[in-house]
């Protein structure tokens, strides 16, 4: 059984217990903060995962990409099964998602059910597949990419702020389902990060730094719930701009 580390190692090359390579797992890992924390990771030395539709843009030996549209759930877990079949990750971290908002009487039920699908039951089903085998383990660390989002609702941001919400209660009683196997589940929420999120948006964040966030200090974050001290969990990190300004685009 891998002993988990105190703190992810500044190492060019990492090993768990045992001689092999840390694990990874990362959705989203083809652009934004997932394809951040992969390059991150794979510059320790760790091998990593990535469940996206595309592949991240530059080839690398320790990165495998899985390739899955994550809102087709009636494809996802035959996709994602030889993820299941191998050895426990050492983490799984939910970056996946995509924007789409507007008042509630806009969307149609087809809308709705995407964005429901896409962030709540895919990350539902991605946990519901891999946790059992960190479990068995009795080590591991998942992190869900939540939002500020998640912390209070805003216009036009009904379905946007649901989602986000049902996955910060999902952390939550994750965190208390998994503790007792040594398993930890955190979140992390930030503000407007600095991202291609916004491409395909009628707004963004203000041009000054201080409007939004750098997706490296996002992944600080994560990388905080991920080092901790074996004895430890970081249930919920909360971060943003230091002046929120959106712009019309």
């Amino acid at each position: 059984m891998n002993a988990w580390p105190g703190q992810l190692p500044e190492l060019v090359m990492s090993e768990t217990e045992g001689g092999q390579q840390s694990h990874y797992i990362v959705t989203g890992g083809s652009s934004g903060i997932g394809l951040a924390l992969t390059r991150r990771l794979i510059g320790r030395g760790h091998r990593v995962s990535t469940v996206a539709r595309r592949a991240p843009p530059e080839s690398n030996s320790l990165i495998r990409p899985v390739f899955c549209d994550l809102s087709e759930l009636d494809r996802l877990e035959s996709r994602l099964a030889p993820l299941a079949e191998e050895a426990a990750p050492d983490g799984v971290i939910l970056c996946h998602g995509q924007g789409d908002f507007g008042a509630l009487e806009q969307f149609s039920a087809d809308r709705i059910r995407r964005m429901v699908d896409l962030h709540v039951t895919s990350s539902l089903l991605l946990c519901r597949l891999l946790i059992p085998i960190m479990k068995r383990s009795g080590y591991g660390t998942v992190v869900l990419l939540g939002s500020e989002a998640a912390l209070r609702g805003t216009q036009r941001g009904v379905v946007y702020c649901a989602t986000k919400f049902a996955l910060r209660g999902m952390a939550q009683a994750l965190r208390e389902e998994c503790s007792s196997s040594g398993v930890r589940v955190g979140i992390v929420n930030p503000g407007m990060v600095d991202t291609p999120f916004f491409d395909s948006l009628d707004f963004a964040p203000g041009e000054d730094y201080e409007n939004s966030l750098d997706v490296e200090q996002v992944v600080d974050a994560v990388d905080l719930v991920l080092g901790a001290p074996g004895n430890t969990v970081i249930d919920e990190i909360n971060l943003s701009p230091l002046k929120k300004v959106i712009r019309r685009v």
